[in-house]
């Protein structure tokens, strides 16, 4: 008897510890994350943007994680997003708010956004950080922190295509005399300059004697200065316009005035019905739904890697349906421009394709490149220090996922520069 009430007495607070286990399982920790067993089903993940929907570029961000959220099936409760943060202390507290709130991954947009989502991430070491387009995460090497882009230059360079098809159309037929474009950019960073130096290298692809004047708003999004910027190109005499900035400014202004245009991160057809050509785009579900499956697998950045790039092949760089006024053949042409990329045949940084002028003295020499060192390692000195130039090629978003192309090739005029602050 006495046997049998030890045996029971034992049984009982062994069930005693495993039920505090449980108990404490479920519970939520300080720095807001949930040390149960994570699953789509409660799973929470927050999203800050620059913007709203009323920019191009955040737009493309939300949409994207409604996408998933969608297809997912995660609840509102499990996905939260904190629009019009700006690139300061807001967007720490903002983090600090969605870890509050449970959320085990949380995702920043913006390039200024990054000092603080670093500064979250070593504040909250169970949360996992992402920041898309951000420089620092393989130089900071967190456990939790990453950073994410997408060869875009190849979407880009697609897009170039189309319009390169355009303005050889337009010169054959007469309607034009001049084979110059234009193109809008935000601030002249390396991501900018590797947009629309691989969507100038499209159009020559088409129009070898093209060349491009490139003016910088010192903004992301101002649709009164982007509209302006788009005035200045076409009266400097450019017939056809692109753009790195967020408003509809320089669409609307090339439909009034006829120009064609290639617009980002999404269609105008419905508003420039008569000039839009086609846009590119970053998907961000692919990532998002990649971080996710990460974090409930419990991963560190030591599985993930600091970097992630999205590709055509994995859904993350894509383009918009073609416009209306593109030219006849273009659709084909894309195709096969598209498939030479995949079956890379077509490399859009190969050095033969462009030329870059250099100084020495007073003497200027023109010629490919056959070596540079680049400003991988983001540390403010703005020194090159890795050596991206390999196979005859320039080796984009190889060693970070962020661009790192900061060359002016020949052909390429730039009317100004907005390095911002």
């Amino acid at each position: 008897m006495k046997k049998t009430l030890l045996t029971l007495v034992a049984i009982m607070f062994v069930v005693a510890i495993m039920l505090t286990c449980f108990v404490g399982c479920n519970e939520t920790n300080n720095d807001g994350s949930n040390t149960e067993t994570l699953s789509l089903s409660n799973i929470k993940v927050g999203l800050i943007t620059l913007h709203d929907k009323n920019s191009t570029y955040d737009k493309n961000f939300i949409v994207a994680m409604e996408e998933v959220q969608r297809e997912l099936g995660l609840s509102n409760d499990q996905v939260i997003i904190k629009s019009g943060i700006p690139e300061g202390t807001e967007c720490f507290d903002a983090a600090e708010e969605l870890v509050a709130a449970g959320c085990n991954v949380i995702i920043a947009d913006s390039f200024g956004h990054e000092a603080y989502m670093i500064q979250a991430a070593k504040k909250y070491p169970n949360t996992l950080f992402c920041h898309a387009t951000g420089t620092k995460a393989h130089t900071e090497k967190l456990a939790n922190y990453v950073n994410a882009f997408a060869s875009i230059y190849e979407g880009r360079y697609l897009a170039g295509v189309v319009a390169g098809m355009k303005l050889k159309a337009m010169l054959d037929n007469g309607d034009v005399t001049s084979a110059k474009v234009g193109y809008i950019g935000a601030f002249t960073y390396a991501e900018v300059i590797s947009g629309y130096t691989s969507w100038f290298l499209g159009v020559r692809s088409i129009v070898p004697t093209a060349t491009m004047d490139v003016t910088f708003t010192g903004s992301w999004y101002d649709e009164t200065a982007e509209n302006n910027a788009a005035k200045k190109l076409i009266n400097g005499g450019c017939v056809l316009i692109s753009q790195h900035a967020d408003s509809m400014g320089a669409p609307n202004a090339c439909e009034e005035a006829g120009v064609p245009n290639v617009s980002y991160n999404g269609s105008t057809k419905a508003s420039c019905p008569d000039t839009f050509l086609v846009s590119s785009r970053i998907n961000w579900a692919p990532y998002y739904k990649y971080v996710i499956d990460a974090k409930i697998a419990g991963k560190t950045t030591a599985d993930i890697g600091y970097d992630y790039t999205g590709t055509i092949a994995t859904g993350s760089v894509q383009l918009t349906e073609l416009g209306d006024a593109v030219a006849a053949g273009t659709a084909e042409k894309l195709a096969e421009v598209k498939a030479a990329i995949a079956a890379g045949t077509t490399k859009v940084f190969a050095t033969n394709t462009f030329t870059v002028t250099t100084r020495n003295g007073d003497v200027e020499t023109s010629g490919p490149l056959t070596t540079y060192m680049a400003d991988v390692d983001d540390f403010g000195d703005y020194q090159g220090e890795t050596e991206a130039i390999a196979n005859g090629e320039f080796q984009e978003s190889k060693f970070r996922s962020a661009p790192y192309f900061d060359l002016t090739i020949d052909g390429i005029n730039l009317l100004d520069v907005n390095f911002g602050d």
